[in-house]
């Protein structure tokens, strides 16, 4: 009877194992299945061949590249495994948890990951799934920050973007864990300065910081910034720093300041005195200084107000600006300069953004100068385009729009992409958009270095263009619409968005945040307008869920209900709400 018990407790806990790791893989895999969605928002990968092996991979933000077409999954599947590296797949319900490896190795390999070409299909790296099951208990968790801190290189354009990954889609760290990692860092204004010679580390902190305060929210958030951390962050600001340590420390700042206790509490810091000094870089001939002074600006002009100091946009002269990024084609997750020419993603979305000017014939061009060097997607986009940031759509992964890649080498169109043959881009390169719609042509430059053709975007669409780009997490460029020389002008007669473009005065402005708020709580809005875009009349219900409180317009934009998330199959305008 003992016997028959003991035998029947082991199944049981077999089976409640293989339940639980049924679970965990699940999860993990649906993260994955976001990711590899998100490819747009893939770090920076290089156009180098690579077994089908290594994977990559957020909120989403990875590449992807879709090679199911050319290549078929026979061939695939026979590829011979790397031998040095095991399989990778998940835990059999009788295996043990996988042995933690050198964190170190699995941190970097997954570094080198991002970097590879990968089909949508494939499955998660193995250095991944090892670090997500490992940070499922508190002392793993510890073990991939410390990790994370200790060994991304400070010369890997990628190496913040990798922390987000990592970081945000383990589970939330607990209390306890929280508070041991305040303990490990013993962060304070003496660490700053003690370890200036060693900035890969403090750019590392300060990215972690960044992440967890962007993650956490309430009393684990204002916990987080304890006084040790809030000096460690300001002491980073000062001009004995590295740039990239004081980017990333006003990054972290500027995420802490989510929270209303936390921006007070910064605020009465006296960091207004420090941001007045750097956002002087904002136009530094260093492209790093030059972030700097961006996000210095627009803390300034956005966050931490100093008392007397005129706003951007009150001083900065548009007169001669007839075409901009349109700043009520954005989410708040998308800086915008007050020039209206210069844009930066600091969230981990992939933000996408629109000129104002869009054109319908001709031949058309403009430049963009890259501030950095990581994922951005900058081309051609429509009316009819969708761009998704959560879901790491942007220009390109729709059947609307074109995009240059120049981190990964690739064109993108229809969320599928092919290599080009341009070098990587870098800092201070300038990229050309040449649009003609006489030939259904568009073509890309590279300091004045041109790709062959593209038109496979003109058998879905033939007018009603704009310039676009999407933005990976910690980009930044400057777009030249014609207002100043082209860098390099290509060899044919063209028009220029400035020239034929016109914007009003008041059209010009891009307020800061909290003035648009007070304008916003002072406009009226009728009982019965779309909830989406508080403008037309909500006369449409989605099916089969019964929904409705939105325009067909909006409507016709959406693939899933707001509300419940279920999957929209059609729209149905309602005749009784039509006046």
């Amino acid at each position: 009877m003992i016997v028959a018990a003991w035998i029947a407790f082991c199944a049981s806990r077999s089976l409640a194992r293989g339940l639980l790791l049924t679970l965990e893989q699940l999860h993990f895999l649906r993260f994955w299945d976001r990711v590899t969605a998100a490819g747009t928002m893939g770090n920076c990968v290089c156009r180098e061949d690579s077994d089908v092996e290594d994977g990559s991979a957020p909120h989403g933000q990875l590449r992807r590249v879709d090679h199911a077409a050319a290549e078929p999954t026979e061939s695939r599947s026979s590829r011979p495994r790397d031998p040095v590296r095991p399989p990778r797949r998940g835990r059999g319900p009788h295996e043990p948890r996988r042995k933690k490896q050198n964190v170190d190795g699995l941190v970097l390999d997954t570094l080198a990951v991002i970097r590879t070409l990968v089909d949508n299909d494939q499955e998660p790296p193995y250095s991944m799934i090892t670090l997500h099951e490992m940070a499922e208990t508190d002392d793993g968790w510890l073990e991939v920050v410390q990790s994370l801190i200790r060994v991304i290189p400070l010369d890997d354009p990628l190496g913040p973007a990798v922390i987000t990954l990592l970081l945000d889609e383990c589970p939330l760290p607990t209390k306890d864990a929280l508070q041991k990692l305040s303990d490990m860092l013993s962060l304070s204004a003496a660490v700053a300065r003690q370890d200036a010679v060693i900035p890969a580390k403090h750019r590392n902190t300060t990215a972690v910081l960044g992440c967890l305060a962007e993650k956490l929210a309430g009393p684990a958030s204002i916990g987080l910034l304890s006084p040790g951390t809030l000096e460690y962050l300001l002491e980073s600001l000062s001009s004995e720093a590295h740039p990239t340590v004081m980017l990333f420390a006003l990054i972290a700042l500027e995420k802490f300041s989510q929270t209303s206790e936390n921006k007070l509490t910064v605020s009465t810091s006296c960091i207004s005195d420090r941001l007045a000094v750097l956002e002087s870089w904002a136009s530094h001939s260093d492209y790093l200084k030059r972030q700097v002074g961006f996000c210095s600006q627009w803390s300034l002009d956005n966050l931490f107000l100093k008392e007397g100091r005129q706003f951007t946009y009150e001083k900065v002269n548009l007169s001669n600006i007839n075409a901009m990024l349109n700043s009520n084609d954005v989410s708040e997750y998308l800086k915008i300069s007050p020039s209206g020419l210069e844009a930066r993603c600091d969230a981990s979305s992939f933000e996408s953004v629109r000129c104002t000017f869009c054109v319908d014939s001709g031949v058309w061009y403009y430049e963009v100068t890259v501030v950095t060097s990581g994922v951005m997607q900058i081309g051609w986009a429509t009316r009819d385009s969708k761009f998704l940031n959560h879901e790491g759509y942007g220009i390109g992964d729709d059947e609307f729009s074109c995009a240059y890649d120049g981190c990964r080498q690739l064109i993108w169109y229809n969320a599928r992409s092919k290599p080009h043959s341009h070098p990587c881009w870098k800092e201070g390169d300038a990229i050309g958009f040449l649009l003609d719609l006489s030939k259904k042509q568009m073509i890309f430059y590279l300091n004045g270095h041109q790709l062959p053709p593209e038109k496979q975007v003109f058998s879905s669409t033939t007018s009603g263009f704009f310039a676009a780009a999407s933005f990976m997490s910690y980009q930044q460029c400057e777009f030249n619409f014609g207002a100043t020389p082209f860098r390099h002008p290509p060899p044919v007669k063209f028009s220029t968005f400035n020239d034929f473009a016109s914007l009003a005065s008041d059209e010009k402005i891009i307020l800061p945040r909290h003035r648009r708020l007070a304008l916003l709580k002072q406009v009226s809005i009728r009982d019965n307008c779309c909830t989406l875009c508080c403008d037309q009349m909500a006369d449409t219900e989605l099916r089969p869920c019964g929904h409705g409180g939105m325009c067909m317009e909006c409507a016709l934009q959406l693939e899933t209900c707001p509300l419940c998330r279920q999957d929209i199959q059609s729209r149905v305008r309602l005749i009784s709400h039509v006046s």
